[in-house]
Order: structure tokens, then sequence, then C-alpha cells
């Protein structure tokens, strides 16, 4: 059980974290043809929308209120429903997600109230679904913003089993999927090619890797997103086998998933390691009623080997982590798995999850924090996102990048760390980075009775003879 160290400084140095508001618009551009509305400041959305496009490198659909000081001061519930309105009309969506940053939350809005307004006033709108969800941006960070929208997004989207009609298993080769932030597009990509290995049939809510792939279109310019999970598919997620719950932050979302709809929910902190793929695969044996298949088999197999070879670099090496909460416990489960040393673990958030992380210690800090306790218990490598890279230069150790944003690397919104083969190449860079970075290198020792190489005789002093 990890012991849980709360902030004690008055300010961030450096931080860590993103914005809720950020993970909530991450969560809507999930679904095909959506587009989140944030209820604040021109500059709220325009924050969020740098990091998507630095991190993704693509168009991102983002609207906003424009809360400015006169409705900061009486009161900015038209530009809510006035907002919903413009969208819905000019854009078409089939999906509003309305969130709430820091002043409205500060000025007391109600968006949901706003919502129910919306639908009284405009009723000709109602073939457009429109979700409202508390995101401040003083609390939290990415993970829970998302997992705060998607558990909205399921409260309201998703029917009721009596009152739909449905039943449970009536799809039987669908399997539902609530995917953490922590899965990249190209996690998703390869937690959909694992499930129809098994002959069943993914429904991801939400997929990123459908609207945020990195694909061109034929359109020039569209105001909501392309691709994703069809919204009309969660209305069949009460006939699917089971639900697949990725990342400890969506357990809430997964239980009130399987209250409404009675399809049974299979959790998972996470899939990065050796043991926590065992039981993904495990569990989809179970489900389809299949053998394992020979080629997951084989990559298991690759996924010992890379173990073998990886664990002189990796045993006992001092590593400092700074991450979300669902992937500081994935990573820290990775590399104590393979004998490294977590000596520096520090949050952008508190949640359940971090007190069972085997670790004596978290800090929900920011990345000053990082690097001075990362100096302090001389670590020797970072895991961490780009903004983490200014630290790592200071120390003077190697760092994995990983997490949101990545902004100055290409493709690492593509890159695939879960899985046997995400895990093994994984493993591959760590080690790699370990190997390309010297750490404390024994000088060579030449014998006195030994001739030392001509360049070094020439470098002494008379008084070596």
């Amino acid at each position: 059980m990890a012991e849980i160290v709360k902030r004690n400084k008055a300010l961030s140095v450096n931080p860590l974290k993103a914005s809720q508001p950020t993970g909530g618009s991450l969560a809507c551009l999930g679904f095909d043809r959506a587009i989140p509305m944030l209820h604040g400041s021109q500059g709220c959305t325009a924050f969020a929308k740098v990091f998507f496009v630095r991190h993704f490198r693509e168009p991102i659909p983002l609207q906003t209120t424009a809360m400015d000081q006169a409705s900061s001061v009486l009161g900015a519930d038209e530009n809510v429903i006035e907002g919903i309105k413009a969208i819905a009309e000019k854009s078409n969506p089939a999906l509003i997600a309305v969130l709430t940053t820091g002043l409205a939350e500060t000025q007391g809005c109600d968006v949901h109230r706003n919502v129910r307004e919306f639908r009284e006033r405009y009723p000709e709108y109602a073939h457009v679904a429109v979700v409202a969800v508390n995101t401040p941006d003083f609390t939290g960070c990415v993970e829970t913003g998302y997992a705060a929208t998607i558990y909205e997004i399921v409260k309201a989207l998703v029917p009721d089993a009596a009152s739909a009609g449905t039943k449970p298993g009536n799809r039987q080769r669908q399997v539902n999927c609530l995917v953490s932030p922590m899965l990249t597009p190209g996690d998703l990509e390869a937690l959909r090619d694992l499930i129809e290995q098994f002959n069943l049939r993914p429904v991801l809510v939400p997929d990123l890797s459908d609207s945020l792939d990195g694909s061109l279109t034929d359109d020039d310019f569209s105001p909501v997103t392309i691709g994703g999970t069809p919204v009309s598919e969660l209305a069949t997620l009460g006939e699917a086998r089971a639900s697949l719950i990725i990342g400890a932050s969506l357990r809430k979302s997964g239980e009130l998933l399987q209250e409404k709809t009675g399809v049974p929910s299979h959790y998972f902190d996470h899939l990065y390691g050796l043991q926590a793929n065992d039981a993904l695969i495990t569990t989809l044996a179970d489900i389809s009623e299949m053998p394992v298949p020979q080629k997951i088999e084989r990559q298991r197999a690759q996924l010992q080997d890379a173990m073998l070879d990886t664990h002189f670099m990796l045993g006992q090496l001092r590593v400092a982590i700074a991450a979300d909460p669902d992937q500081l416990n994935a990573l820290i489960h990775l590399v104590q798995g393979m004998g490294a040393e977590v000596v520096t673990a520090i949050c952008a958030g508190n949640t359940p999850v971090l007190a069972t992380a085997p670790v004596d210690s978290i800090k929900i800090g920011d990345l000053e924090d990082l690097e001075v306790m990362a100096k302090e218990r001389k670590a020797q490598l970072l895991i961490g996102n780009s903004h983490a890279v200014a630290s790592a230069e200071r120390l003077g150790i190697p760092i994995l990048r990983i997490g949101f944003p990545l902004y100055d690397i290409i493709g690492g919104y593509q890159k695939t760390w879960i899985g046997y083969r995400g895990t093994r190449q994984t493993l591959f860079d760590l080690a790699n980075l370990v190997i390309n970075f010297a750490h404390e290198e024994i000088e060579p020792y030449y014998s006195p009775y030994a001739q030392k190489p001509e360049s070094e005789r020439q470098a002494c002093s008379p008084s070596c003879h």
C-alpha cells in the first residue's frame, strides 16, 4: 500500500497535470460526428486546443461559450443554451459534450439545468445528443475529466435494459470496451486486433483510433469529428456478451454500465506487462469459448524472451515516474516486474488506485517535485511526458516519453504500449536508453607491470616514469 503525499505548496512549478476539460474533450473526440463545447472564456478552449494540436498534429473541433466579464458576473445560462443551438443548427453533430471550466464553476453555473432548458426551448434538435459534465480545471486532471465524461455519456445515452428491451448476449460476438485515456490510438488498434483474433466484435467507447489516428480524409474541413464510435452504437451495449473495463479510473462507469444493461463487466487496471495481459487473454478465451490462438502464444513467448534479454539492464535500475494515476500505476507494475526500483513517483491527481500501487509513497505534485526528488534519490532514468524532458536534461539522465502531451516527437500518439507486443517494445526502449546513456562508468585499470598505451604514456608527466 502506497502512502499518498499531498501537495503543500501554494502553487505549481512546471505543472505536470493538464486540466479536466481537456480530458473531457478527449473523451468526446472519440465519438463520430461529435464536438466538445467548453463553458468558459475563449482562453480556456484555446489552451486545450493547443495541447491537442501539438500532440495529435491534427485539426481539432472545439467550441466555447465565450464567457466575458459581464456573463461571468451576471450569469451565462444564455451562452450555454444559445451555444448548443448554434452548434446543432450549423454543424448537425451527433453528440455535443458541454464541459465546465474553472471560471464557469466558480461563477456557479448549472449546465445540467441548461441542457434541460435547451431541450424545452428547441425540441426540433431532439435528434442531437447533448451531455453535460462538471469538469472544473482547478481540481483533478486529464484522467478524471475523461472518466467523468464517459460516466455521463453512459448515464445519458445507454438505455436501461428494462425500458429498451435489450438482453445480454443477444449479440453473441459483441464485447463492449470502456477504455482509459492512457490507451493511445495505437493501443486501441492493437486491442481491437487482439479481440478480433478470438472471433469477437469489439465496440470501443470511445474510439480515438478511428477519429485521431492521423489518416487523411476526402473532406477539406469538418466542424465535427470524422470517425470514432457512432453514437448509435451506445444503444447496442445492452445486447453484448461482456464488457471489458480498461483502466481503474473507469470502474465507476463500468459498474453503471452493468447496472443499466445487465451485461457482466470485467475490470483491468491496465494492460502493461506479462501478468496483466495474461489476465486479459484468459478472459477473452473464456468469453469466446475458444482456445488461445497460436499467434498470441508466440507473442507471449517473445515477451518472455525480451524479459530475459533486458533484465540485465533494468534490474536494480533507479527510476523516477511522473504520470496520471492509471498510467503511473501501470508503469510502476511494469518496471518493478523487471526488478527496477521506483525511487520517485509523482502523480497529477489523487485517485483510489494509487493506494494499491506497490511503492512506498506517491506524491501528488508537479515536475519541480519530480526533479528535486529524483536528484535526491539518485534516479538513473525518468519516465514522463514532453514537459519532463527539460527536467531530465538538467538531471543528466535519459527519459522515456509517454503520456500526454507528447509534442517534441513525431507519432508518439500512435505508439503501442499494451499487449505482449507493446510491452516487449517498451522493455527494448527502456533497455536501449540505459545502454546508450552512461551511468557511473568504472575507469579502466592498468597494471603497473603492464606497458600503458602510447597515447597515455605521452600524456604522463616526467614524474610518472
